[in-house]
């Protein structure tokens, strides 16, 4: 009598090991994407399998679903529209970073607050941000902060589905699922 497979053997990649790092038009137009790429390192990430993507709506729909469900979050908002203004045909940097458990928090402390104007010094958000959340709120649109990563593995999963798809599985290797980045 063999054990039962380990789950991530029986359902496909460990995504507690896995985020989705998405660099935002504006990180892309500025020409930050590399260096806010470089600077998930210190949170002990091997990054993979980066690409540009022309963003269509329904990816930018699929991504954000959360914002769409909670429209308490922006009373008087057409969220869907402002997605897409912000987003669609515009180019994003997508890549894949993949580390230890606990990726995803280590890589949200690295970005900093998600309104600029509020991040630490040292996050990339403060370092790098030139938008705030008052300022977006004055002009009726999404924030402009760069970067996004995968809140969760649930999130790691589908986002990987949104910019990769299933073409792209080959990127989230065996090999890669179980050797953490050093």
């Amino acid at each position: 009598m063999t054990a039962e497979p380990a789950r991530s053997a029986l359902t496909g990649p460990d995504w507690e090991c896995w985020s989705v790092v998405l660099c935002k038009p504006d990180a892309v137009e500025r020409g930050l994407a590399g260096t806010v790429l470089a600077r998930l390192a210190p949170a002990g990430v091997r990054l993979t399998g980066r690409r540009d993507v022309r963003v269509l709506p329904w990816q930018i729909h699929v991504h954000y679903w959360d914002l769409l469900v909670d429209d308490g979050r922006f009373p008087g908002r057409d969220i869907p529209a402002c997605l897409e203004a912000e987003y669609a045909g515009r180019t994003v940097t997508v890549a894949l970073a993949h580390g230890a458990p606990g990726i995803h928090q280590r890589l949200r402390d690295l970005l900093g607050h998600f309104d600029p104007a509020k991040a630490k010094p040292g996050t990339i958000r403060a370092d790098l941000g030139q938008d705030s959340l008052a300022a977006a709120l004055t002009e009726q649109r999404l924030i402009r902060n760069l970067v996004h990563t995968s809140d969760d593995a649930h999130a790691a999963r589908r986002d990987f589905g949104t910019w990769y798809g299933a073409a792209h599985r080959g990127l989230l290797l065996p090999r890669s699922r179980t050797t953490p980045a050093r």
